[in-house]
């Protein structure tokens, strides 16, 4: 059966305090509207169809980076779930297969719970997702009748019995499209809030005959955010999850809880991770790393065996071969560092290629930036950069090539040669007092001037 997915994602979040849309608010350094397209994606759908309405042009943006075939459609007034839903209909006419919908501001709902919701809707016409709350405060409850849902409650509308029942509705449903739009067609909004609520859905399909039942989860997936504290909160969840998953998948964590990944951090098995390590979006750590302590990693690829910190940082572009060596305060960037190369003191890597087993001295800084362009270096097999050399790009060292520390190289160096490029230096008998002098004068007669 073709899936559909519609993801509602037109809600301020007034209580976010922010000019940002609330579903573009990040969890693992993503939007959370991003995780509610992965947990649908594994139902591998036809079509999915996101509803913005508030900062609609920046959750259209987000959305075609996330998914660049998901459709956007719009809910120009926010009057209630059913009516984003019904916003939706234009872009699934002629779609024959059944509708999820998400929620963008719900990002935990596990691919494996959406997959039981579909099993349910084969033996029945509508399936609710709901959950049992530890403390069901103010959620609408869902009333069962032996398997079957006879009616969600609002907790306004409850009675003591049925606000006293735990099983709560988390908004998501599954339906054939067909129906779902019949049914919302005669939803109405004779009520307080003037709006079409999506769970009226579920009395209008029993009117009618239809079977509706619920399947439960956990009540952590359906944690919806509504508050800087409620992200704050989703944010713990995320990490404690990630960091669960790579211990499972055999990567040691030293202090897992001083680990911060992002939504799409990869890592290889018996990685070692070390205390206060973050993982910004877009990292691929291959099997067999050591990342030290304190180091910041964000759109970079590390292969197996490299060593990266302590207090490294790998910024976007940055591609590290086998065994490579980044050490303690070493930045690279857009850089290829090549199998067995050491960068391990003190360091800016930028724009720049490293051959194999070349070694690079403390305090080398490749020159990359003229104030308007960007410029490559380009160093070769086996070459080694004396300590302070600055590499003023574009510039190519040659294999086998030698620097001497402290020297600025602007031009190319060939193959085996040995470069220099330091001033000769001059020593002047005295000129040190009397300079000193001269500045403690100068000063005196400042302060003098200023008192």
């Amino acid at each position: 059966m073709p899936i559909a997915l519609v993801i509602l994602a037109a809600g301020k979040g007034t209580r976010m305090k922010s000019d940002l849309p609330k579903v573009l608010h990040q969890i693992g350094q993503a939007p959370m509207l991003a995780h509610a397209v992965q947990s649908g994606a594994t139902l591998e759908p036809e079509r999915t169809v996101i509803v913005a309405g508030h900062g609609a042009d920046a959750v259209a943006l987000a959305a075609g980076e996330i998914d660049e075939t998901a459709q956007v459609v719009i809910q120009s007034e926010q009057l209630g779930t059913a009516h984003a839903v019904d916003q939706a209909r234009a872009a699934l006419e002629g779609f024959a297969g059944d509708v999820v919908v998400l929620y963008g501001d719900t990002p935990f709902v596990q691919p494996e719970t959406l997959e039981r919701m579909l099993t349910a809707r084969a033996q029945n016409d509508v399936v609710i997702l709901g959950f049992h709350a530890a403390d069901p405060a103010r959620y609408g409850r869902l009333v069962m009748a032996g398997d079957q849902l006879d009616r969600i409650v609002e907790y306004k509308d409850a009675t003591e019995e049925e606000r006293a029942i735990s099983f709560c509705n988390s908004g998501l449903l599954a339906c054939d499209a067909q129906t779902l739009f019949d049914l919302i067609a005669q939803v109405g909004n004779d009520n307080a809030s003037g709006e079409y609520y999506l769970t009226d859905v579920v009395e209008l399909a029993r009117a009618r005959g239809l079977s509706v039942t619920a399947v439960a989860c956990d009540e952590a997936e359906t944690m919806g955010i509504n508050s800087r504290a409620d992200l704050a909160g989703a944010e713990a969840v995320f990490q404690a999850r990630a960091r669960a998953e790579l211990l499972e998948a055999g990567i040691t964590l030293i202090a897992p809880d001083t680990v911060h990944l992002a939504f799409d951090t990869v890592i290889g098995r018996d990685t070692l991770i070390e205390p206060n390590v973050v993982f910004g979006p877009g990292v691929t750590v291959e099997s067999g790393v050591t990342i030290r302590a304190f180091s910041h990693l964000e759109g970079c690829h590390v292969s197996r065996g490299a060593v990266v910190g302590p207090y490294a940082r790998l910024r976007p572009g940055a591609e590290l071969a086998e065994d490579v060596r980044i050490g303690n305060f070493v930045e690279i960037k857009n850089a290829e560092i090549a199998e067995g190369a050491k960068v391990n003191h003190l360091s800016y890597i930028g724009d720049a290629s490293i051959g194999a087993g070349s070694n690079i001295g403390a305090g080398t800084i490749t020159c990359n930036y003229d104030g308007v362009m960007k410029h490559r270096t380009k160093i070769g097999r086996g070459a080694f950069i004396g300590s302070n050399t600055m590499l003023v790009a574009p510039v190519t060292v040659g294999d086998g090539a030698m620097t001497g520390s402290g020297s600025v190289i602007t031009k190319d160096v060939e193959a085996e040669a040995l470069a220099l490029a330091r001033a000769r230096q001059e020593n002047k008998p005295g000129q040190a007092r009397k300079l000193f002098a001269l500045l403690k004068a100068r000063k005196e007669k400042r302060n003098q001037e200023a008192g």
